[in-house]
């Protein structure tokens, strides 16, 4: 079940607080944990409650998001 079917309010905060938690990654790129997934790349985890938000740090400092999953979820097959 998704959160807003339940509650739209809730929904709304959740990507409000993702959207604010990423705007951290600007000041602080490696704020995340390096992901294990055995590639070369400057792949990181950022938490926010029961989510992750996967980003890249690329060669010229800048970040690419890859995607924002549930922590039940198994990201390997999207970060990969």
């Amino acid at each position: 079940m998704y959160i807003a079917a339940e509650n739209p309010r809730a929904a709304s905060d959740v990507v409000l607080g993702i959207y604010e938690r990423a705007q951290v990654l600007a000041s602080f790129p490696e704020l995340g944990y390096r992901y294990p997934g055995g590639t070369n790349r400057q792949v990181r985890i950022l938490l926010y409650g029961h989510y992750r938000i996967a980003y890249l740090i690329r060669d010229d400092r800048n970040l690419d998001i890859l995607g924002v999953f549930h922590g039940a979820l198994e990201i390997e097959r999207y970060v990969v």
